[in-house]
């Protein structure tokens, strides 16, 4: 079970059990009457779903546990379709048909009786607490006078007991429910860790991240089913917040155009993106991209001079190549452009690339993209006098964050939008390292080191500057060897030592963001943005509180006070 979390009902705040329980294809009933308990009980209760016990050998399940303090506790056996009961046999009808089931009313005695053996085993001492058991059958009408010997009617909420179940369950505990005193709130205070069965707190000193990290995995491969809803779309833009799965996204749409036997353009604007993109397409069994990569080196290719001057980058490449597309083969053509941190793109490339295409005006383009991360200043630039070559996309918005822990997307969510919603387990707490800022890349070296005195391997840690560069970065770019530099990060050689504008898109599983200096404080926001959210397990964050608040806000500032303060050994 996940920890406790405050959930608005209809009655109030209700804290719940898992916080979204994932109710599968036959799970429709208890979903339904989940969502109307959610919505009637008061604020101070406590909603359970799915709570498995063991009584010995037997295993029983509780559909739906309700802890009342004040009042008691209940335990609600559901069942969907029509259920009734003829000569003492219960049967149900659904879409199987018709057929018999075990009594619903003897499973939650059951199940009722097994969760108080239990309980009492780890508390160490008697239940006293009131303790009904009902069932509930949310398709089904009962009438107001039947019962049944050991089923009384008010153990029963039926299809008309859901529009306000409440009551009746505080009826049921206080009249049917075994036990002679209420639930105290000190008591339940008591029950909850055993119910929750929270771990985390108990492994921060020695965490192994890899099942939080394959869970974000599973959780990312899910979005699949974005492309299959949009699949008749041709011109779409995928914008999403930090950690929603747009590389993954990408790289999928881009799979599947393949296999349709389609000539693909898989784009990027980093270069470190872009032998990522590059080293997952070289493992595709079936057709690759005829390009994947950066989009000036696809340009080169095609025989566009190469340039020194931003001018030329930014203008006067893209301009050469829409003159090239003009005349180009119409073999060479693409047939679909799939453009990831598509933010990063100006204009005038969108353009020219489009210009690549068997249909420059509408063939099929697939945009992922975060605006709020257009740490360039890209997207909103001057476009051609038509509008922006983009403004027909058809826009899909994916608010899910799946790649960061909760902890993690909770120092950027004031960057992402009101709509950003984090699905990530709790995860560690953020670690904050107090320091001036031209002391920040010393006291950023420390925690690598006290990191991997913790246990870290140092192919799971990256250091990320927000101004000058680590100077192990600068003896690559120094050397001319950014290539070989790539290519040891995407080997997992060791620490990487990096600057936030070239990690866009990528991650670890620790990330030590030192905030030594912004060189353009307009920037600032979007960069750290970027650098909060490159941590899948853990983020250590290391720089003087006053700029950090002067770059990213008051929202910044509160939401760094909760981290934890750290105060790494000097190395």
């Amino acid at each position: 079970m996940c920890g406790t979390v405050a959930v608005i009902g209809h009655g109030g705040t209700v804290r719940c059990i898992p916080e979204k329980p994932e109710f599968g294809d036959g799970q429709l009933a208890e979903k339904v009457v989940w969502e109307a308990l959610r919505g009637s009980l008061p604020e101070d209760c406590v909603l359970a779903h799915s709570v498995q016990v063991r009584d010995g050998r037997a295993e029983h399940e509780i559909d739906l546990l309700v802890l009342w303090p004040g009042v008691g506790m209940a335990a609600i056996e559901v069942k969907g379709g029509k259920v009734g009961v003829e000569s003492g046999q219960w049967y149900q009808s659904d879409r199987a048909g018709r057929h018999t089931i075990k009594s619903p009313v003897a499973q939650s005695q059951g199940s009722q009786h097994a969760f108080k053996t239990w309980l009492e085993s780890r508390v160490g001492s008697k239940l006293s607490s009131r303790f009904a058991y009902l069932v509930s059958f949310p398709y089904t009408d009962v009438p107001r006078d039947w019962e049944m010997a050991g089923c009384p009617r008010s153990l029963i909420l039926d299809q008309t007991d859901m529009k306000s179940p409440a009551d009746l369950i505080r009826h049921a505990i206080e009249h049917e429910g075994y036990g002679a005193t209420t639930l105290a709130p000190a008591f339940l205070a008591r029950i909850l860790p055993h119910l929750s069965g929270d771990l985390i707190a108990r492994s921060d000193d020695s965490v192994d991240p890899q099942e939080a990290e394959d869970a974000q995995d599973h959780l990312t491969e899910r979005q699949a089913v974005l492309l299959q809803a949009t699949r008749s779309l041709t011109r779409v833009k995928f914008t999403g917040g930090a950690g929603s799965g747009k590389t993954w996204l990408a790289l999928e749409k881009a799979r599947l155009l393949c296999k349709q036997g389609k000539r693909v353009g898989l784009f990027c604007y980093n270069k470190g993106l872009g032998q990522y993109l590059q080293q997952q397409v070289s493992g595709w069994r079936q057709a690759q991209p005829v390009f994947t990569g950066e989009f000036h080196e696809y340009v080169r290719g095609l025989g566009v001079p190469d340039g020194f001057e931003p001018h030329y980058f930014e203008e006067e490449m893209p301009r050469l190549l829409k003159e090239l597309a003009a005349g180009m083969d119409a073999h060479d053509r693409l047939d679909a452009v799939v453009v990831d941190e598509a933010q990063d793109f100006a204009p005038l490339w969108w353009e020219a690339l489009l210009a690549c295409t068997a249909d420059p005006d509408g063939g099929e383009v697939y945009a992922f993209m975060d605006d709020r991360q257009d740490v360039y200043r890209r997207w909103g630039g001057a476009a051609a006098p038509g509008g922006h070559p983009t403004a027909d996309l058809v826009p899909i918005h994916i608010d899910e964050n799946l790649r960061n822990t909760r902890k993690i997307a909770e120092t950027f969510r004031s960057f992402a939008g009101e709509h950003f919603t984090p699905r990530g387990g709790t995860g560690l707490p953020v670690r904050r390292v107090q320091c001036l800022t031209e002391d920040a890349l010393s006291a950023a070296d420390d925690c690598i080191e006290a990191l991997m005195d913790e246990g870290w391997a140092n192919n799971q840690i990256a250091l990320l500057t927000t101004n000058s560069r680590h100077p192990a970065h600068l003896e690559h770019v120094d050397a001319g060897t950014i290539a070989e530099y790539w290519l040891d990060f995407h080997a997992n050689s060791g620490v990487f030592y990096g600057h936030v504008l070239g990690f866009k898109g990528l991650e670890r599983s620790v990330v030590v963001l030192c905030v030594n200096g912004f060189k353009d404080l307009e920037r600032a926001a979007e960069q750290l943005y970027v650098g909060l959210s490159r941590a899948r397990s853990l983020l250590v964050v290391v720089g003087d509180g006053a700029l950090l608040e002067e770059a990213g806000g008051r929202e910044l500032k509160m939401a760094l006070s909760k981290a934890q303060a750290w105060e790494p050994p000097p190395a």
